[in-house]
């Protein structure tokens, strides 16, 4: 396992904007530090801010670079379901929005022992339940969204965002790690990115497969200025609306990518057989 984990760490960019978002208002307790969550009020409607973030001194040593591991999958999914729940009888739903920076899930053989894929799923279910229940799911991308944590921790939102800076990159697994399963080099990869773009790691690419909303220039994606501050804000705002005036909840919308046509097709032939 040791072997395949190494991935760069997170860049500290996911404590930099849950702050910047949040005018510093204080985090829930009872989550681990990796974990922050906060709740704050965004254009008059309640919203939730959730990230994952470094903590050197997680019991974990595997999530101790902002991995997305065992504490991390299970508090994500309560952080979640606690804003599910307390707002079942309202008639707005608080906006869930979450904050990726994180450079891979946690690889270890604890983590596999302890059931990290439970743990990540319980994450991703509780996204997707949120989004079914009427909440608005955001997803931020301001760093690096990798492998399974990414899965668990943004992807199931109606509408995802990303900062466009070279240091935002999404992908099912770091170069370094890539190289060593595929038994290529980096550089062979890089190469194969140039012609295949589910193998790149840039947004331009990653948005040619529908799954991407916007992308949102900035001046410092890695210290947000006032000016960045105001700018996303107003897309994640804009992105509330576009939600709001959409009466599906499902992801359907990620299949209209200019990449996805033989997806598109596929699903239609299937349809075709079953329905004969």
């Amino acid at each position: 396992m040791s072997d395949i984990r190494a991935q760069q760490p997170a860049s500290g960019r996911g404590t930099s904007w849950l702050d910047a978002l949040s005018g510093n208002a204080p985090r829930l307790p009872g989550y681990p530090a990796s974990v922050q969550v906060a709740d704050i009020e965004m254009a008059g409607r309640a919203a939730r801010l959730i990230a994952v973030v470094p903590d050197a001194a997680s019991p974990f040593p595997r999530a101790r670079q902002g991995e997305t591991g065992l504490l991390e999958g299970w508090s994500l999914a309560r952080a979640v379901h606690e804003a599910v729940a307390a707002d079942r009888d309202l008639p707005v739903k608080r906006a869930i929005i979450a904050i990726v920076d994180t450079p891979s899930q946690a690889y270890g053989r604890r983590e596999e022992a302890f059931g990290i894929h439970q743990a990540l799923a319980s994450a991703a279910a509780a996204y997707a339940t949120a989004r079914l229940e009427g909440h608005p799911v955001i997803a931020l991308l301001v760093g690096k969204a990798m492998s399974g944590a990414f899965l668990a921790h943004g992807y199931q939102a109606n509408r995802i965002l990303a900062l466009k800076d070279p240091g935002v990159q999404v992908h099912a697994m770091g170069e370094e790690a890539a190289a060593r399963i595929t038994l290529r080099s980096v550089e062979d990869l890089e190469a194969f990115a140039a012609t295949v773009p589910p193998m790149a790691y840039d947004l331009d690419n990653y948005a040619t497969l529908g799954l991407l909303w916007r992308t949102v220039a900035v001046q410092d994606a890695a210290a947000p200025t006032a000016a960045d501050l105001s700018t996303v804000n107003g897309h994640l705002q804009e992105a509330l609306a576009d939600i709001d005036a959409d009466p599906k909840r499902d992801l359907r919308g990620r299949l209209q990518g200019e990449n996805r046509g033989a997806t598109r097709r596929a699903r239609e032939v299937l349809a075709s057989q079953w329905k004969d």
